[in-house]
């Protein structure tokens, strides 16, 4: 069959691609750049059935959406892209090495007059954020499997201003020669919790990546393993954003500072607003998906 393939934002025709009916969204885009050279590249490429519609997911097939010889498709041009694990990466080390100068170089951020002593609380609050993003890090070369290769080039700049902004500010204030710890009884008690909440993150996405084989684009109902942590899936469909926002409830607590909890508080609203979409998504694509689960929070949202 014939598709005629169109640009999204002036209606202009860039050719006519020849392609089976049971071919992918995925396998479309390679096949118009490789016979339309003019389009955007494959990772630019959004199709859509309408120059203002939404873009079609990767695992649909022209004949699943009803598309004939002759019929019409938009390409919406992304603009540049970069590497999801290298924009993660950015995310990531930006942080480790913000939080590291603080904790590290103190006389650089508040003077080198000051000589009252590093209270233990803030020892340990720098391992804990190194500790978590170093396993961010880790978990993006060797654990993390991506549906997509590329994301917006300007993705990079918002979000690592996002991270190591508010870095810097927590930073300074746990690591400022005036920080005042809790008691170590708070501190001992959230500092538990939240290695609890790093280790159950760290097997939720050890659970993802297990079920996507490599090199596949393969998708399946998350479920719990032997690990007794991702049970957790039993009651909601994205436990690494519950266990991701308990990590910085307790790392807010242990520290008692409202710059953390500030940091936390924006990234629940973020990734219950991602969380929402996930589950939706699950319920659209699986007919048999689990309906006591909630999105993020168990037995509430």
């Amino acid at each position: 069959m014939e598709i005629e393939v169109l640009s999204a934002s002036n209606s202009k025709s860039y050719g006519f691609c020849r392609v089976n009916p049971t071919t992918t969204i995925h396998d479309l885009r390679s096949s118009i750049h490789e016979q339309l050279p003019k389009t955007p590249d494959v990772d630019r490429q959004s199709l859509r059935l309408d120059s203002r519609g939404k873009g079609l997911k990767d695992t649909d097939t022209l004949q699943g959406l009803g598309l004939r010889t002759a019929d019409k498709i938009y390409i919406k041009d992304l603009g540049p892209q970069i590497g999801w694990k290298t924009v993660f990466l950015a995310e990531y080390a930006g942080p480790l090495f913000v939080y590291l100068i603080f904790y590290t170089r103190p006389a650089i951020i508040y003077g080198s007059a000051n000589s009252n002593p590093i209270s233990l609380t803030t020892h340990i609050a720098a391992g804990c954020y190194t500790l978590h993003y170093a396993k961010r890090i880790l978990e993006t070369i060797f654990v993390h499997r991506f549906s997509h290769n590329t994301m917006p080039m300007r993705n990079l700049f918002k979000n690592c201003s996002y991270y190591w902004g508010f870095t810097a500010y927590v930073a300074y204030h746990i690591n400022h020669p005036l920080f005042t710890s809790p008691c170590m009884c708070q501190v001992y008690g959230a500092l538990a919790a939240f290695m609890l909440c790093e280790y159950g993150n760290f097997s939720i996405h050890i659970a993802l990546r297990n079920l996507r084989p490599p090199g596949s684009r393969v998708r399946k109902i998350p479920v719990a393993d032997g690990n007794p942590l991702t049970k957790l899936f039993n009651l909601v469909s994205c436990p690494n954003y519950t266990y991701e926002i308990g990590s910085w409830v307790s790392f807010s607590i242990m520290t008692s500072c409202l710059p953390a909890m500030l940091f936390a508080i924006a990234g629940a609203y973020q990734m219950t607003m991602w969380a929402l979409g996930k589950h939706r998504n699950y319920k659209k694509e699986f007919k048999d998906y689990p309906k006591k689960r909630r999105a993020i929070f168990p037995f509430l949202l």
